[in-house]
């Protein structure tokens, strides 16, 4: 072929690709979303298919294992345990007396669908699980994209889906792991923020406390948003000042039952945090039945922010150890302020806060913390909001991509250690 009739192929074939993204442009948004996300999720089967060739020797099937098998590992089997046998009413102890790893560190509304859908159609409980998280993270993307659309264009919100939809921990979302019912739910509960439909959101906040480990930092937004609406009205109200126009305008609530209303859900979250640990208590006879749980994955107990500090010492060294969390809350202060941030509004400016708050206060970082980042999906909108460029967000997209196939090859793949175990996705 010489060079003009390759130029010629190359044009026809950009010309195809550029008329068939015109036509697809002009579907609904909930189809352009819907699409997107879905070969997001292709992609990322493709990524666990071929990881699976070359899963050796594991804990849990032989090598080589189908892409059904490849999934359904590490956290799916706890979901499943407690999907089929439920939770222990006494904590399993070693001879030590030590607490062992039990299914309670696993909020129970992803396994209790589970089962529902299994009682239903007779179909095998990580089926089960599998369709949930699949239609849960679709779902997601949509309630995804209406969020973005309250603070950007129809183009800049479908790129913010997108890089959602592709982030590097992405492929958790279609394995049997509550992250993407709990993603739905987290987004339905701040769209309706957002909108101030305060008491709708209520049943959603609850129902998403018993999906993950999201009540707390909920909880703190709402009681900051509740203060940062409650000054401007009580300054307009006490001092007689006309209503301003502007985005400060934006923040004074329109009457008192609105505040009342946000009060509730501030409550309401914070009630509902508790509700798990509770359920725990009440089940076990052990008041510390949820946390003994769940810290014994990390090997120590529950010391707030120690954990951070221990890890920057273990990577870096006594001085820059030391020195390395404050680095981080620095960097992140500077993300917070920085204008496509600020453009996210003051709803998700603070959850994102408040949730890298609780990371930083309860978290004890690892592998796992890649996958704690999800629900820090508003800062998707920001990366689309850094450029309009075709190039930039292309690149952005490729590269998350790329970091999908670290992540399925590096953390979900399973690859003994010398010391024994592997590092957790």
């Amino acid at each position: 072929m010489n060079e003009t009739a390759q130029e010629s192929l190359n044009t026809a074939v950009w010309g195809r690709i550029a008329a068939a993204g015109n036509r697809a442009a002009r579907w609904p948004w909930w189809l352009q979303v819907g699409g997107l996300y879905v070969a997001a999720r292709l992609v990322s089967a493709c990524i666990f298919m071929a990881a699976a060739l070359h899963q050796g020797v594991n804990p849990w099937f032989p090598p080589r294992p189908d892409y059904w098998n490849f999934i359904n590992i590490w956290d799916a089997r706890w979901y499943g345990e407690a999907l089929s046998n439920g939770y222990p009413t006494q904590l399993p102890v070693d001879e030590a007396g030590n607490v062992k790893e039990n299914a309670w560190a696993f909020y129970p509304l992803f396994p209790l669908l589970g089962r529902s859908l299994s009682g239903l159609t007779g179909a095998a409980p990580a089926a089960s699980l599998t369709v949930i998280a699949m239609l849960s993270g679709l779902a997601a993307s949509l309630v995804i994209y209406r969020l973005f659309r309250l603070k950007s264009a129809h183009r800049t919100a479908l790129w913010g889906s997108v890089f959602f939809s592709v982030f590097p921990v992405a492929p958790v979302l279609q394995v049997p792991y509550a992250e993407s019912l709990n993603l739905l739910l987290l987004a339905a509960a701040l769209l309706m923020v957002m909108r101030r439909r305060y008491l709708w959101a209520i049943p959603v906040v609850l129902l998403m406390c018993l999906s993950r480990p999201t009540g707390v930092p909920f909880a703190a937004m709402a009681g900051l948003l509740l203060l940062w609406r409650l000054y401007p009205y009580l300054r307009l109200r006490f001092q007689g000042l006309p209503r301003a126009g502007g985005p400060v305008a934006e923040e004074v609530p329109h009457n008192a039952a609105e505040l009342w209303s946000l009060t509730g859900l501030t409550a309401a979250a914070g009630l509902g945090a508790l509700l798990w640990p509770a359920i725990a208590w009440a089940t076990t006879g052990d008041v510390q039945a949820y946390t003994k749980t769940e810290t014994v994955w990390r090997g120590q107990d529950l010391v707030p922010f120690k954990p951070w500090f221990d890890t920057g010492i273990q990577l870096f060294g006594p001085g820059l150890g030391l020195l390395a969390p404050f680095v981080f809350v620095a960097a992140f202060a500077l993300l917070m302020m920085s204008r496509p941030v600020a453009a996210l509004g003051a709803e998700l400016r603070l959850w994102c806060i408040c949730y890298t708050g609780y990371l930083l206060v309860f978290l004890h970082p690892q592998t796992s913390t890649f996958r704690m980042l999800l629900p820090l999906f508003p800062l998707a909108l920001s990366a689309a909001l850094v450029s309009r460029s075709r190039a930039y967000r292309g690149t952005v997209v490729v590269m998350f991509l790329l970091l999908q196939l670290v992540w399925v090859v590096w953390l979900w793949a399973w690859a003994q250690l010398p010391g024994g175990g592997d590092y957790p996705p």
